[in-house]
């Protein structure tokens, strides 16, 4: 144990945000750092519980009290080793996952959690500054050859502990860069893309290959793939976007989040001096009320926009804890996010009824009626209709599977009813020696989930290709989190 007083005698402390006046002004991540010995004594609030349900807390099965001990102690090199032992991109997980671990800790069942999540984030950027994250080339090769198709986390992870493993690894990705959703959907202010290109330049070292701007089943096919490589992982997210069909979908000014959210990014890195969808002076409204719909918000402020309404269909969440999502399973509370710190109108409990353009087809505006949530429905309130001012909106309302390309048919892969594509225990599709992990599995999920799937996926993948395996397969593609 820590400090076997510090979960009473130390408040729950996080890093504080950079000034909202101040932060907004570019695009730069918006916490300050946290002098270390503070961190250190967050770590020390850990108990050492006999049963860690944080680890339950957490599809990686982290080892946050071994890590945690650690850190109180100052042992930085050996914390690090506990962290990768069952995370390969703590530096992103510490800065996106929203955390069930900490849900999870046995202090929350009455008072502040460990600030698990920070102490992760700085232990990884310690041994970064501390030259600590070296490559981990494997000793021989396997002679073995393996296509990771889609560079998101969890084709990340599943081609990092291959290569480990000894294998041969191409990662192949449409995108001009390497990341996925990590480049193109998070915003810089969430996390600077030179967090990624570090990481993928440990895994060039170690021998990955990286194909970019390739779009497989049209640049090649995928009898070419199999003919090519002894096995195939498919990684490709579940980026097909759910739709709003409503009067005017078709006006001028109506985007889906991800047709936005890559042209602020590209902005934030001078990378274009003027993005084809810009927010600015303009009264933006964002459909959607999760961390997509935030993340609009906050490139939007950044884009210097006149206003922005962020809607949401659900009733506000409470404050404190539903009654029927007690711990340790992670409740859907009442959240801020940086973004919402900064400026915007939140408004619940109402539905978009139409799309309002002009004769040239510009979008002007929204009609929204308030909903009653009876019974598992949403039910309209008489008389609640509304017009609101709208140059722009996005739309922030999940995803429904994967993208139904060539490629699926190609590998004569199966779908199954939500649009995920279908794997057995071992993540393994009905075609031999093709694999699927991360959201074109198991569908839209946390950036954790990405991480484990593309580990367990790969520990599969090697006993397929070499009869046995010394990988760690942290989950099973069935396995639930302590999430309702």
């Amino acid at each position: 144990m820590a400090d076997p007083k510090g979960f009473l005698n130390t408040p729950r402390q996080t890093p504080k945000r950079r000034p909202v006046d101040v932060r907004i002004k570019d695009w730069k991540e918006v916490y300050e750092e946290q002098a270390f010995p503070e961190l250190q004594k967050q770590a020390g609030r850990c108990m050492d519980c006999g049963i860690p349900f944080c680890h339950q807390g957490c599809p990686l099965g982290n080892l946050i009290p071994e890590w945690n001990d650690l850190i109180w102690r100052n042992e930085k090199a050996d914390a690090i080793d506990r962290l990768h032992a069952t995370n390969n991109f703590p530096e992103f997980t510490g800065r996106l996952c929203p955390a069930p671990c900490e849900t999870a800790c046995v202090i929350g069942i009455n008072a502040d959690a460990v600030t698990i999540k920070q102490v992760e984030l700085r232990t990884i950027e310690e041994a970064f500054l501390e030259k600590r994250v070296k490559p981990l080339a494997p000793d021989r090769l396997s002679g073995k050859t393996v296509a990771v198709i889609g560079s998101g986390p969890a084709g990340l992870a599943a081609a990092q502990q291959l290569t480990r493993a000894g294998h041969t690894v191409a990662v192949y990705e449409r995108a001009e860069k390497i990341g996925g959703l990590l480049r193109y959907g998070i915003p810089e202010f969430k996390m600077e893309k030179s967090i990624v290109d570090r990481r993928i330049y440990q895994m060039e070292q170690e021998g990955t290959r990286f194909r970019t701007g390739i779009t497989v089943g049209k640049d090649i096919t995928g009898a070419q793939l199999r003919s090519k490589y002894d096995a195939v992982v498919l990684a490709i997210g579940a980026t097909n976007w759910r739709e709003l069909d409503v009067p005017g979908r078709d006006a001028i000014g109506v985007y889906q989040a991800m047709e936005y959210l890559p042209w602020g990014n590209k902005q934030a890195l001078n990378e274009v001096e003027v993005p084809q969808i810009n927010a600015a002076g303009k009264d933006v409204v964002i459909l959607g009320g999760g961390d997509t719909g935030a993340d609009c918000l906050g490139t939007a402020i950044r884009q210097g926009a006149k206003s922005v309404t962020q809607l949401e269909i659900m009733p506000r969440p409470t404050d404190e804890r539903p009654a029927n999502q007690p711990w340790p399973t992670y409740p859907m509370i009442y959240r801020v996010s940086s973004a919402h710190e900064e400026a915007g109108e939140r408004v619940y409990s109402v539905s978009t009824q139409e799309f309002i353009k002009d004769k040239a087809g510009n979008l002007t505006g929204i009609k929204l009626l308030e909903t009653e949530f009876i019974n598992g429905k949403f039910e309209p309130k008489s008389g609640s209709e509304k017009i609101i001012a709208a140059d722009l909106v996005f739309l922030a309302m999940g995803f429904t599977g994967a993208e139904q390309s060539p490629l699926l048919k190609q590998l004569e892969v199966e779908v199954d009813e939500r649009g995920n594509i279908k794997r057995d225990s071992e993540y393994a599709t009905a075609t031999e020696g093709v694999y699927v992990c991360g959201d074109a599995g198991r569908g839209q999920s946390l950036i954790v989930w990405a991480i484990a799937e593309g580990r367990s996926a790969a520990a599969s993948v090697d006993t397929f290709l070499t009869g046995n395996t010394q990988l760690p397969s942290p989950i099973e593609p069935t396995a639930r989190p302590l999430m309702v």
